[in-house]
């Protein structure tokens, strides 16, 4: 399949273990970047990382890093060192954190001769809605903060945003092709919502000019999920390619 719209899918591996993860890593053959998250990370560790390469695959490392400066450029000297393709910071960490991370991702580059990761701000997580927002002392207006956070990732360096597919319009306005744009909150119309609440399908989402959208489970639980991947794939707008 020589199709560039299934490099815009990005494969969530919500899984326990390893043998979980490189499994479907191998069944989705099309399928080019595989996120990390904390779930399969925390159990397996960066020994994951060479297993998924091997496969000539990329990572996506989503931990969404939020600590002093010092720390989380520590963790993208790291993450950089394993050849990790792409990292979430979380943008509420301010503007200093985020720059450490943007100039040790520009070291590691120059370091290792390897890419530089791509550096991806956490606006607002996707499973939050105005009234959480409030709950935790912050402005209820999610596209606002959004906006607000988006615009400091950009100011500090980083390379693009993670957002919920409700918010891509108001960045590709705001900020036009300056920031990559990844979505999670991805759901085919034939799949279930399941947790996230802000969501829309792989088609939408594109059109309102997502770069790559985060899938988990209505491929990975799907009964074949290569046929599920390919049936989003061919669900993409053509323009997509």
């Amino acid at each position: 399949m020589n199709d560039t719209r299934a490099g815009r899918i990005i494969i969530a591996l919500d899984v326990r273990t390893k043998e979980e993860g490189l499994a479907l890593v191998g069944a989705l053959e099309e399928a080019r970047v595989f996120k990390v998250g904390l779930e399969l990370f925390t159990a397996e560790g960066p020994a994951l990382f060479k297993k998924i390469k091997a496969l000539r695959k990329e990572v996506f490392l989503d931990l969404k890093l939020h600590d002093i400066p010092n720390t989380v450029a520590g963790a993208v000297r790291s993450a950089g060192g394993h050849g990790v393709r792409m990292m979430t910071i979380h943008t509420s960490g301010g503007r200093e954190m985020m720059a450490a991370a943007a100039e040790m991702a520009g070291r590691v580059s120059q370091e290792t001769g390897r890419p530089k990761p791509l550096l991806l701000g956490v606006t607002v997580l996707t499973s939050l809605k105005g009234g959480d927002l409030e709950e935790v002392g912050m402005n209820g207006d999610v596209a606002g903060q959004v906006l607000r956070l988006a615009g400091l990732a950009k100011a500090a360096g980083l390379d693009g945003v993670v957002c919920s597919p409700q918010e891509i319009e108001a960045l590709r306005r705001e900020f036009g092709r300056d920031l990559v744009i990844v979505t999670p909150g991805i759901r085919p119309q034939w799949a279930a919502a399941q947790d996230q609440k802000r969501i829309m399908t792989p088609a939408e989402a594109v059109d309102r000019g997502a770069d790559y959208l985060v899938i988990g489970r209505p491929i990975t639980g799907a009964p074949s999920p290569r046929e599920a991947f390919l049936r989003v794939v061919s669900e993409l707008p053509q323009s997509a390619e």
